[in-house]
């Protein structure tokens, strides 16, 4: 493998949360009084940390969000996780591979630590991913589309950034690998490929990855 690391986002990457937290969230902002559709949500907050929520509301309405907006949306998500949620297609295969292999890997998320967590212990991917293996916007300043998160973990892992690669879905996610200087691989399962076309390299099925990686 031509990578030291393999960086994966979480949502819509490892778990298939996207659907589930972006229908609670567009319903959440509505009847908040911002009127959201699913299909807004994904495009503006889709691979984005909360704080980005806030911010958009704030600069369209001027009005702030509720000081319990982000305990009572994941309350709300993550009850929707343990009715709904499940791995992406091919990925506890792919980890699998990975760890058979000595592949060092790891999840950086725009998401909290607890929210990763959630997810992985209702999918069973918690038995690939260590606390050392789990870094979350929380650890740093600023979430995605800045470089700080992927540049983190790659620190922690012992790995310069042009020996990682980064696996996205999301256009933030993309954006903010290219400015942390790695290659960035575009899952378009979900998102448009056009969406993600500044990639380093597409791909749809996570079957497809591990050729791309070596």
């Amino acid at each position: 493998m031509r990578y030291d690391l393999v960086i994966f986002d979480n949502d819509g990457v490892l778990v298939d949360s996207e659907p589930i937290s972006n229908t609670v969230l567009a319903g959440y902002l509505t009847e908040l009084g911002h009127p959201t559709t699913y299909e807004e949500s994904i495009r503006d907050y889709m691979g984005a940390a909360m704080h980005r929520v806030h911010d958009l509301v704030a600069e369209r309405t001027g009005q702030r969000l509720p000081a319990d907006f982000d305990d009572t949306f994941h309350a709300r998500v993550f009850a929707a996780f343990e009715q709904e949620l499940t791995p992406v297609a091919g990925v506890p295969e792919l980890l699998e591979k990975l760890a058979a292999a000595g592949t060092p890997y790891c999840v950086a998320s725009s998401g909290s630590h607890e929210r990763i967590r959630v997810g992985h212990r209702k999918t069973g991917l918690d038995r690939w991913f260590t606390d050392a293996r789990i870094f979350s916007s929380e650890d740093v300043g600023r979430g995605k589309p800045a470089p700080d998160l992927v540049l983190y973990a790659a620190e922690k892992m012992g790995v310069p950034p042009e020996r990682c690669a980064v696996i996205e879905d999301s256009p933030l996610g993309v954006r903010a690998a290219l400015a942390a200087g790695m290659d960035v691989y575009g899952f378009t399962a979900m998102t448009p490929a056009d969406r993600l076309a500044d990639a380093t390299s597409l791909f749809s099925e996570m079957a497809q990855l591990p050729a791309l990686l070596v």
